[in-house]
């Protein structure tokens, strides 16, 4: 020690004329600082997020001198370096006590001043080792001080050292040790935790009794007394030190945190330091940024997250615990709030429900209309039915059921898709074909994992998996007239503030787009779905969906009741909602106005409680024409004792067709079957006579059903009819109906169903067989 002693005092005199061009200014220093949390801003540069990114250490947000309270700043100083105030940057005094304690063997305090503290955290290579710095490092570390010092200010030297020092375990700087050990910020800190603070500067990895033993004397010098009360401070010592670490992830968007700190990437930006400055640091503290700028605006992300929660509490007694939303600009994609699931409500808040894959239920049949309409196959006011319907497959038969289980007869597309009727939409499909809509679908951002022929004709009703931020962008191409581009989530840097929350984008800034649907068709299927009158059939006309300005809605349905939705968009925005539970389990009594529907309607109204939506201009080649329906012939086809059902329902009125399809008058089919499609049949040959005049005619020998996935197994029922007088049925030798017709509540297995007369005598009989989910019936 009197070696160093003497190479110090004989290298005072150089110190003071030390150069200071390798040294970092504060500047650059507090530039390239790191935290180990990544700050999410909305697009007006409000904070709405916090996530922890960095695993290695634990660094709080950089605090100003001003933000750290008047008792640490003194603690620190009473505890580190007692004259900071007075010194260049090395205390001679304190130097020259240190080296005739060591020569007396007497214990002093050290002589390293803060601003040679500060120092050795700059360069790398005066950082301390396993054991301590060598002679050579301590006098580099001295001359780098003396330097400091000349460029820096005394307020500028504390701040950085007050955020860059090393604390407890993986502790740096003074905002990650206050918020982990007191729950706080660093400006609220009081004496006591500020002498806790200073002590473990001093100590960082002291056992509690140090650090009681130090905190009470740095007690005592701050309040000036040499009798501080230290009694409690044990077991707030403590507790302090039991206390591990505060929440990685804090926050509105905790799943949009996580999608854009994926592409964070290693390098200056966002505020970063240039190359040259970077060479003059230390590489530990030349990172990545730290700022994420959004698209989301954080008012509707609020908005978004109370809404959600505060429904989904509402239907805390039906079994559903999860919830998603989405919110899209419709010009230029940008996603204005993002809301990835119910948060404290949900066993599973870390998924994120806006990226998830789930079955969309019948959300996709506008888009099945739409090409249908495109093709020029159907118009807006073409006539499907809707009736029971059996379509042989390559696994035997598909039977589409209605959600309310009832059919209603000879339909307009309007009202098909309005009241969201399945078998109009799986004849739509037939038409169409599974393979041409599946391609549709990719196009317009879907990215189904499977051909189309996979899926069959339950694609129609949604069999397929999506995503809600795809699902929702696909129906924004509709809000387009069928233009898709692709979503943006991030921005380069926070907007100007201005009046309006919604700032227009310039015809340059638009994101480049491609049209992938008939703009005239998807006018058709926005007008439809604008329509409270087309899905008054199924949702009234006075229903959940029905918005204060213009809008265009679909609701779906999924297998047995798992996923609930509503998709719809205005002229600005696009909102998506899905409600389900996590673990796929069924929810109970929610339909498509009681789930998703309200969280929808309630965000529309939100958005446009000052900006008007106006209904779409109609595009090039689509012409307005009026249309008239008639009534089927009496006693012809299957929907002739739907008359007056029917012509009630569509009544003459304006509709919009691509021009060349317009025509003034529509009518129901004659002698039309209830099934799309028939297979052979063999029956049995034995009691040929009798079956000459008494036979199955519904359903056919062999048949394979395949269950519906989109309705609950109890709902769905099998109809068999049969010619013939005073006939009973028989299900693997059992009666269980009488007559022509009969219904039977199918479960999986193969079967025999036979026809007997009232002597049990057989005279016909077929076998079929169940596939799928079923219920076996009470005996």
């Amino acid at each position: 020690m009197r070696r160093l002693l003497a190479i110090l005092l004989v290298a005072a005199p150089a110190l003071s004329t030390a150069p200071a061009a390798h040294s970092a200014s504060f500047s650059e220093v507090k530039a390239a600082y790191q935290p180990s949390d990544t700050l999410i801003l909305d697009r007006r540069g409000e904070v709405i997020h916090r996530i922890r990114t960095d695993a290695t250490v634990r660094r709080g947000q950089w605090v100003a001198l001003a933000d750290v309270s008047p008792a640490l700043r003194t603690a620190l100083v009473l505890s580190e370096d007692k004259r900071f105030y007075e010194h260049s940057g090395v205390d001679w005094q304190a130097v020259s006590s240190a080296a005739w304690g060591n020569l007396w063997n007497s214990k002093t305090r050290g002589a390293s001043t803060i601003t040679m503290q500060l120092s050795g955290l700059l360069d790398d290579d005066l950082k301390r080792g396993s054991g301590g710095r060598s002679v050579v490092q301590k006098l580099g570390q001295t001359v780098s001080a003396t330097v400091l010092e000349r460029s820096w200010r005394k307020d500028q030297i504390l701040e950085a050292y007050l955020n860059l020092v090393p604390l407890k375990g993986e502790l740096v700087g003074i905002d990650a040790l206050s918020r982990t050990l007191f729950g706080k910020a660093a400006h609220g800190l009081d004496n006591r935790e500020a002498a806790v603070a200073a002590a473990l500067v001093r100590a960082p990895n002291a056992k509690a009794p140090q650090v009681v033993q130090r905190a009470c004397s740095v007690l005592q010098a701050l309040q000036k007394a040499g009798n501080a009360d230290c009694e409690a401070l044990d077991l707030f010592v403590t507790g302090a030190l039991s206390r591990r670490d505060y929440e990685a992830s804090s926050g509105l968007a905790p799943h949009v945190a996580v999608q854009v700190t994926k592409a964070l990437q290693a390098g200056p930006a966002n505020g970063g330091i240039g190359e040259s400055s970077a060479a003059k640091l230390p590489a530990k503290l030349v990172r990545a940024s730290t700022i994420i700028t959004t698209t989301l605006r954080a008012p509707l992300q609020r908005f978004a997250v109370q809404t959600l929660q505060t429904h989904l509490r509402e239907l805390s007694g039906r079994h559903l615990e999860d919830a998603a939303l989405v919110v899209l600009d419709n010009a230029g994609g940008e996603v204005l709030a993002w809301v990835g699931s119910s948060g404290p409500l949900s066993r599973a808040e870390d998924v994120d429900f806006v990226t998830a894959l789930r079955q969309p239920g019948s959300t996709l049949k506008p888009f099945l209309y739409a090409q249908a309409i495109a093709e020029r196959r159907i118009t807006a006011a073409s006539l499907l039915e809707d009736s029971d319907a059996q379509i042989q497959t390559s696994g035997g038969l598909y039977i589409p059921q209605n959600y309310d289980r009832h059919f209603k007869g000879w339909v307009s597309t309007r009202t098909a898709l309005g009241a969201s009727l399945n078998v109009p939409a799986v004849r739509t499909l037939v038409m169409v074909s599974p393979d041409a809509f599946q391609k549709q679908l990719v196009a317009l951002g879907l990215p189904l994992k499977e051909s189309g022929d996979f899926y069959g004709y339950s694609l129609a009703l949604g069999s397929a998996e999506v995503s809600l931020l795809n699902l929702s962008n696909a129906y924004r191409a509709l809000a387009n007239g069928g233009r898709y581009s692709p979503t943006r989530l991030t921005l380069a840097a926070p907007v100007a503030t201005q009046r309006s929350t919604r700032t227009p984008l310039t015809a340059a800034a638009l994101p480049p787009s491609r049209q992938v649907l008939d703009p005239r068709a998807a006018f058709i299927v926005g007008d439809i779905l604008s329509d409270p009158l087309a899905r008054a059939r199924s949702f009234g006309t006075d229903s959940v969906l029905a918005t204060r300005a213009w809008t265009a809605v679909k609701t779906g349905t999924s297998k047995d009741m798992r996923d609930n939705w509503a998709v719809g968009y205005s002229q600005a925005y696009t909102v998506g909602v899905w409600v389900g539970n996590a673990s796929g389990a069924p929810m109970w009594d929610v339909s498509g106005t009681t789930g998703a529907a309200p969280i929808w309607a309630a965000t529309m109204n939100y958005l446009h409680a000052k900006q008007p939506s106006r209904a779409p201009k109609p595009p090039a080649g689509v012409v307005q024409a009026a249309v008239q329906f008639a009534n089927p012939t009496p006693g012809g086809g299957a929907a002739s004792g739907t008359a007056a059902l029917v012509s009630s329902t569509e009544a003459a009125r304006q509709e919009w067709f691509i021009a060349g399809t317009q025509q003034s008058a529509f009518a129901m089919k004659t002698g039309a079957s209830p099934a799309l499609s028939t297979a052979y049949k063999a029956h049995n040959t034995s009691n040929a006579q009798d079956s000459a005049s008494a036979r199955i005619t519904s359903p056919t020998h062999g048949t394979i059903i395949a269950l519906d996935p989109d309705i609950p197994p109890k709902a769905q029922r099998l109809s068999f009819s049969a010619e013939g007088s005073g006939l009973r049925w028989k299900m693997d030798g059992k009666v269980f109906a009488s007559g022509n017709a009969a219904q039977w509540l199918p479960w999986p297995g193969r079967h025999v169903v036979q026809i007997v007369d009232s002597k049990g005598k057989v005279l016909d009989e077929i076998k079929l067989e169940v596939r799928g989910a079923g219920v076996v019936a009470k005996r």
